[in-house]
């Protein structure tokens, strides 16, 4: 069972970067497909980017697309999203989600696992 903790959140300006980190003190995680979802304020939960266990299939949602890289490591049992050239649009709530079937699963049926998710707020 997962045990998803995500750290890096906090405010930052338009244009700027931000590094989101979360780890993962549960069973399975070398296993296990991870993701990034998001929630704005009045808005529905939207699918930002996953990871395949290897780490070698890798999937985008459009409004980040080009802009955020997702990343793991195995070893330390932590995922990476790295943002950049943020948008005030990008302000929502980030989860971490990790999913033990695989990245489809976790873009399309949802993931098994959430976290508890960290503020990310940027400024115009």
């Amino acid at each position: 069972q997962a045990q998803l903790r995500e750290s890096g959140g906090g405010l930052v300006q338009a244009g700027g970067s931000l590094t989101l980190s979360c780890a993962d003190s549960g069973r399975g995680f070398n296993t296990s497909a991870m993701g990034w979802f998001r929630q704005a304020p009045g808005k529905d939960r939207e699918f930002v980017a996953t990871i395949s266990w290897s780490g070698i299939f890798k999937f985008y949602g459009d409004s980040v697309k080009g802009r955020f890289t997702i990343s793991r490591d195995n070893a330390k049992n932590t995922v990476s999203l790295q943002m950049g050239s943020l948008i005030p649009e990008d302000t929502a709530v980030y989860y971490c989600a990790a999913d033990s079937v695989g990245t489809t699963h976790l873009r399309v049926s949802g993931p098994e696992y959430w976290g508890q998710g960290t503020q990310v707020t940027v400024s115009s």
